[in-house]
């Protein structure tokens, strides 16, 4: 490994050069992320998921930084170019673009104005332009350069003077500076073009828009370039000519006067103009844009995270709603082990919306609904937010209260649900039913077990990000991956009730892996023990050792099995055990709390040769052996009536969850038919960072009511009283 690396490396994030290392080998010894944050701890120091991939994408970055500056200084060595100082200086950038900065002056040009007065023979004349001579006839230097296809002295300089504009060009210093200064003080400016592509005005506010560059926000960067790609505006950066210009004569001439004087400025001007602003100018483009896009699917992940992490509702029987106009409410009841107990449908909203129901329909979708709840004993009737959700959540709590029923309703994101309704693995799960029908299905277990039922679904269907559609798919799909990732890993996979899809995302299980476990599992009804995972085919040493602490086995032989206990450590438990006077039959009783609370934890670690770490998980094991992280995450806010959006008024005050985290705020469903949305100015009486600061995907909000657009159907919402 390089040293030097590892030692920037550690300097940067804070961490040691110890963790730096033990992460590194860990990786290379094929463990995952998931495995080393939970069970490497006394390697890494207690590192979390996302502090071990930020090792390694620095660390690759690295690499391919350091491979970058052996290649350049190889090229420039072949040209027999290179000097001492030029070496260092690539030895010592930080960044790629600092190394392709160096490389630019020797790097192959396709034809140029440059290389064309190169092939006359006129970088000689070039050079001495750049020598700043004090005194002689610039016409009689030039003169010595006239030949057949030089024809006069005035020919010569004009040309020299391309050479001379593209080495100002490539200056690497020059750049370094103009690019900081632009990223400082540059403006990006949008104007609306002459045409009608923007008919709903959603691009109105970058019509005429001017914003410092070093200002602008992420989210306004990615309006802007989607307005752009539909032709709506143009776009460009301001950078600072005068300044920039001047910057450049001052450090090419040092004020010296020179017999080229008049054509070094025409020259910087020149290099300026047609070389160096187009390029920077891209360049910012491109720097904004990747910060942009690295915001957003940061955000898209904060939000994935906190909805996938949201407290399930098990245990309850639930009744799913997949609403609809004129095809009906599908309707599908399920039990508390998430068995679909009924499947039907309802015509509670007209055949077109705002049409009257017809009396004796509306009667018959009522009496379905009751005698479903009664027959069941349903609990939480889950309405689906698509077409027609707020008709048939009215009348839904309708239904409540004229039969004044315990049954309350929650309207729940149906982002996803159709993918998932005409994807193979819904047909091969409910192969009889309809794309609907499956829909209400997911909706209803989507309560009672979120990450369970999301992980079916493509992470970026989900819909709780922001332009995610104006990103790097690429980049987008394999951060919302690891944050899946992260998220079964961390809650845990009950080994003999988990969906393929769930068990995919465990730990060094593979789709295929995985399908193996479950047809082992099916060939023989449950696994009784974790070491029933080594009968399983494809599943080797290594695998079993990633995987086996995320699989639970309730009610095994070994009820060590269903903690988060990891076997490698099975033998430290129960020497534990035995210290205490207690067994695995007494995990999670009160005298296993009573006992670990009057344990000498530093003591043990010395007679039980373990480190810190691993003891306090397996304790916390010990007290809690079915620990779920998502109980400290919010739930649903289940409610039992509505109110409707023309009855809000300015100074009400409602209850409502966060829907979705953006960069300028966040929406808030208060259960009146539209969305409301908190800007991030009133969402702390202090300036903060970003919303996320403050609030997450799946919060439970009292919002005080702003202002309303009842045309526009715009809701303003304060977390505080103005």
């Amino acid at each position: 490994m390089n040293e030097q690396l590892l030692n920037d490396i550690a300097k940067r994030l804070n961490v040691s050069i110890k963790q730096v290392k033990a992460v590194l080998e860990l990786l290379e010894d094929e463990k995952t992320v998931a495995f080393i944050a939970r069970y490497r701890k006394e390697a890494t120091g207690g590192l979390d998921e996302e502090q071990i991939r930020v090792i390694d994408e620095e660390y690759q970055y690295g690499l391919s930084l350091q491979k970058r500056k052996d290649d350049v200084i190889r090229l420039i060595e072949e040209k027999g170019l290179m000097t001492e100082d030029l070496k260092n200086e690539i030895l010592n950038a930080s960044k790629l673009v600092e190394v392709e900065d160096l490389y630019r002056p020797y790097k192959e040009k396709k034809k140029t104005k440059a290389t064309a007065a190169i092939a006359l023979g006129l970088e000689p004349l070039a050079e001495i332009m750049l020598s700043l001579l004090p005194k002689g006839d610039k016409m009689e230097i030039a003169s010595q350069y006239v030949n057949e296809k030089v024809p006069t002295p005035e020919f010569a300089i004009e040309q020299a003077k391309y050479i001379v504009a593209e080495k100002i060009s490539d200056n690497a210093e020059f750049r370094k500076h103009i690019r900081e200064a632009s990223l400082k003080y540059g403006t990006i400016r949008s104007k609306k073009k002459n045409n009608d592509l923007d008919p709903e005005e959603k691009y109105k506010n970058y019509y005429e828009a001017s914003e410092r560059v070093a200002f602008i926000k992420p989210h306004r960067i990615l309006a802007l370039n989607r307005a752009e790609a539909e032709d709506v505006i143009s776009v460009s950066v301001e950078l600072q000519p005068e300044r920039d210009v001047e910057y450049i004569r001052y450090n090419l001439t040092h004020n010296k006067m020179s017999i080229f004087n008049e054509e070094l400025i025409s020259s910087i001007e020149d290099a300026y103009k047609r070389l160096i602003s187009p390029s920077i100018e891209r360049e910012i483009r491109s720097v904004l844009s990747d910060k942009a896009e690295e915001q957003a699917i940061h955000i898209f992940s904060i939000n994935l995270k906190n909805l996938l992490l949201q407290a399930p509702m098990k245990g309850h029987v639930v009744l799913g709603v997949d609403p609809a106009f004129r095809t009906g409410c599908k309707l599908a009841v399920i039990s508390p082990n998430s068995k679909v107990l009924e499947i039907g449908v309802i015509y509670p909203n007209e055949k077109s919306k705002g049409a009257i129901v017809d009396p004796k329909v509306l009667e018959k979708s009522k009496k379905t609904i009751l005698d479903l709840v009664t027959r069941y004993n349903v609990e939480i009737i889950a309405i689906g937010n698509g077409t027609a959700s707020r008709e048939t959540e009215s009348f839904i709590a309708e239904v409540i209260q004229e039969n004044h029923l315990n049954a309350k309703y929650v309207v729940v994101s149906e982002a996803g649900a159709s993918v998932y309704s005409a994807s193979p693995l819904a047909m091969e799960e409910f192969p009889d039913l309809s794309v609907e029908q499956r829909s209400a299905i997911s909706i209803a277990r989507r309560i009672q077990d979120p990450l369970a039922e999301l992980v079916k679904i493509e992470p970026k269907s989900i819909g709780v990000g922001q332009y995610q559609h104006d990103v790097a798919q690429n980049k987008l799909s394999k951060s919302l991956e690891e944050v899946v990732v992260d998220a079964v890993n961390k809650v845990g996979v009950n080994l003999n009730t988990c969906s393929p899809s769930l068990l995919s995302y465990v730990s060094g299980l593979s789709k295929g892996v995985a399908k193996n476990i479950i047809d082992y599992r099916e060939k023989n009804d449950k696994f009784l023990s974790r070491e029933d995972l080594k009968k399983v085919s494809k599943l080797g040493p290594k695998t079993y050792e990633q995987c086996v602490g995320f699989l639970r086995i309730l009610e095994g032989k070994n009820p060590l099995d269903m903690t988060a206990i990891h076997p490698e450590s099975y033998d430290k438990a129960l020497e534990l055990l035995a210290m205490m006077n207690l067994s695995v039959q007494d995990l999670g009783t009160p005298q296993m709390k009573e006992a670990v609370e009057h344990l000498d934890c530093l003591k043990l670690q010395k007679e039980v040769g373990i480190d810190a770490y691993t003891l306090n998980d397996i304790l916390d094991a010990f007290v809690t052996p079915l620990r779920d992280i998502r109980e400290s995450y919010p739930g649903l806010k289940l409610r039992s009536d509505i109110m409707h959006f023309e009855d809000v008024k300015i100074g009400d005050e409602l209850d409502g969850v966060v829907r979705n985290v953006v960069d300028f705020g966040v929406f808030v469903d208060c259960g009146v038919k539209y969305d409301g949305l908190i800007h991030i100015s009133k969402m702390a009486m202090e300036k903060i960072n970003h919303p996320s600061d403050v609030l997450a995907v799946g919060d439970e909000v009292h919002v005080h009511v702003i202002d309303i657009d009842y045309n526009k159907h715009k809701l303003a919402l304060s977390l505080f009283k103005m």
